[in-house]
């Protein structure tokens, strides 16, 4: 059963109200079975109106879907096809439903073919989002590294149940199972109710019963859920007014969210006549109400969207969750569990009809959602996945009409170690400069590659030195970052290095090369503060040490710089006693820093000058205060192809 249409009410005023309005336009037999969701009978009618006086182009979309649901797939891509070759409005929703009919005849050349025509058609993040579940899927075979059984709820009917909501030591659900009332079973298929089950230390629940805490009435309630900290129940609910029905001036009644207190008031939260409102999830930390709902501004069928609250009470106009999050498809049953964001799409990348994803949540944004694989997932429809803390591990719920149920819809239960989904590497963190750490690097190119060099994935930090990549799972990454006039990062990470990168940051440093350059006596050389040698000696000081270091520090940042030590002396002592003094000074500059681990190749020459160059007035002969004499004592390491290391 649909996961969509199931929770959409079915009135005859409705029904009627749609005939009258297709009147005008060549009204189909074909049109009735296909609003009465009989898709069966709709093919037959369509396709025997075909033979006679040919379809209109909405008659011919409702006939692909109608192939969709009875699952001939390759005749509804021929249709969708033959529509959009014909040149036919083809809405977001109707381009997802041919690329999944592609999908699923598997017949991925014509799907390429096709994406290749429509990529302008979609955002630049659901592209993102295809090629990096591709990927995903494709490098893990759609299997999740976690060892852990599903299994079908005994609770379960023979009609449709799903939606599951966990309510204290008991589960909340939707289904339109058979009830007993007086004396008799009375097939309610269609109307759809809430029910509660115990829940059993095996995870399997106990006798449903109608949820008692919300009040009886004729018309439909679904997907609950309990929020402990408002001590309430939200829910769906059909629209009415005075007791009875209400519709928009088109005859659709939609869907509006209520909210029963435990104590027993009950608040209306979100109502339009013309819009219905699916599967509310209220997020206690932030006071967000969730749901899904099928504005007409939305990226496709239904997509996700949040109010803000103030203890239940909306405080906002509903917002969009975005490109990242919505789809072509439908988007449904949005769920948070410890900083990540379930929900389920049907979009056409996914394993089967509706797939359920996880998105990390990272201050407002979200990550790319990424398909929990198989097992969770399955070739059918899978969502409405919930989960908690139980014992050393994890409970968790979901609906799916998979192979092997009881019913339309069934409730399945697992039990896992820990999160399950497929395995991915998220590595993100700051891009810095390594000698002042609260300075961050915006737009710094950050690359993950194979060992063998094959890029994996590329971003840019943000404006506050942000980045963040997702890749699937790599055992051994180098990650490399790179600007105009900075240095080259790059390191090898090891899987123990990886796994404990899980939930922490990792830095980037990287130098830029005119913090650590400067201009002197008409060159570039490595910026140091003034050093002096005692007088007459050669020995490195401490403080001449800490000096050089910045020198190899700037080698090591910029290694194809190419560098000549210079040093300098006063005036005073004899000229050749100076050439043989500064010429050894320089000598034991380069040793030292060879020892640093400065390669001989970036020490081009290594010279003493004497006191050749002298920068004052304080020549021979000429008396000078020390501190005039000092000037001329100095040690220079000039950058030689400083103008063209950059080109």
């Amino acid at each position: 059963m649909d996961p969509i249409k199931k929770t959409i009410p079915l009135f005859l005023a409705f029904l009627l109200g749609a005939v009258f309005a297709f009147a005008q336009e060549g009204y189909s037999k074909g049109d009735g079975h296909f609003f009465q969701y009989d898709y069966q009978s709709a093919v037959t009618a369509y396709e025997t109106d075909l033979l006679k006086q040919g379809l209109t182009d909405r008659q011919w979309f409702n006939l692909a879907e109608s192939y969709f649901k009875t699952k001939r797939y390759e005749k509804a891509a021929e249709a969708y096809i033959n529509l959009h070759k014909k040149g036919a409005v083809m809405e977001p929703h109707h381009l997802n439903k041919m690329m999944q009919c592609l999908s699923k005849t598997s017949d991925k050349e014509r799907k390429n073919a096709f994406l290749a025509t429509l990529s302008t058609n979609f955002d630049k993040e659901l592209l993102e989002n295809m090629d990096f579940n591709n990927n995903l899927l494709e490098n893990s075979s759609g299997k999740t590294t976690l060892d852990f059984e599903v299994f079908n709820l005994e609770g379960n009917s023979a009609q449709a149940d799903f939606a599951p909501a966990f309510y204290n030591k008991k589960l909340l659900f939707s289904s339109g199972r058979i009830q007993q009332k007086k004396g008799r079973a009375t097939s309610q298929e269609g109307f759809l109710n809430i029910y509660d089950a115990n829940l059993k230390p095996n995870g399997q629940v106990g006798t449903a019963q109608p949820f008692a805490k919300i009040p009886a009435s004729k018309f439909h309630k679904a997907t609950p859920y309990f929020s402990q900290g408002l001590n309430s129940v939200l829910f769906v609910m059909s629209n009415t007014e005075d007791g009875e029905l209400a519709f928009d001036s088109k005859g659709k009644n939609a869907l509006a969210i209520g909210m029963q207190t435990l104590d027993g008031s009950f608040r209306l939260l979100l109502k339009d006549l013309s819009t219905s409102f699916y599967y509310p999830f209220y997020d206690e930390a932030s006071g967000k109400l969730y749901f899904a709902a099928n504005f007409d501004d939305g990226y496709g069928g239904t997509d996700l969207y949040f109010v803000y609250t103030n203890n239940g009470q909306i405080m906002s106009a509903p917002i969009n969750l975005g490109p990242r999050i919505n789809s072509p498809g439908n988007e449904i049953a949005p769920f948070i569990f410890e900083d990540s964001f379930y929900f389920a799409s049907d979009i056409f990348y996914g394993l089967g009809g509706m797939d359920i994803y996880k998105s990390n949540i990272e201050d407002e944004s979200f990550s790319i959602p990424i398909n929990l694989g198989e097992g969770i997932n399955s070739q059918e429809d899978d969502f409405g996945l919930i989960m908690r803390n139980e014992g050393d591990g994890l409970l968790g719920y979901f609906a799916s009409n998979r192979l092997g149920g009881k019913g339309k819809d069934d409730l399945y239960g697992f039990k896992v170690d820990e999160k399950p989904g497929l395995k991915t590497l998220i590595v993100k963190g700051k891009t810095i400069k390594p000698y002042k750490s609260s300075e961050t690097i915006s737009k710094a190119a950050i690359r993950l590659l194979k060992p063998d060099g094959t890029l994996l994935s590329e971003t840019y930090s943000d404006e506050e030195g942000n980045y963040r990549l997702e890749i699937p799972w790599e055992n051994e990454v180098v990650i490399e970052s790179s600007k105009e006039r900075y240095s080259l990062f790059r390191k090898k990470l090891s899987e123990e290095e990886l796994n404990a990168l899980e939930n922490n940051g990792y830095d980037i440093e990287i130098a830029l090369y005119d913090d650590l350059v400067e201009e002197k006596e008409g060159q570039k050389v490595v910026k140091m503060d003034d050093f002096f040698f005692e007088k007459g000696q050669t020995t490195l000081t401490p403080q001449i040490q800490q000096e050089l270091d910045k020198v190899a520090f700037f080698v090591e940042q910029f290694p194809s710089v190419q560098l000549r030590i210079e040093t300098y002396t006063d005036s005073r002592g004899g000229s050749s006693t100076n050439f043989r003094l500064t010429q050894s000074r320089s000598d034991a500059i380069k040793q030292y820093l060879l020892k640093k681990g400065v390669s001989p190749t970036n020490i081009i020459y290594s010279i003493g000058y004497g006191e050749e160059k002298i920068l004052n007035n304080c020549t021979n002969g000429v008396f000078c205060l020390e501190v005039l004499h000092k000037k001329n004592q100095r040690s220079l390491v000039v950058v030689l192809n400083d103008n063209v290391l950059f080109d």
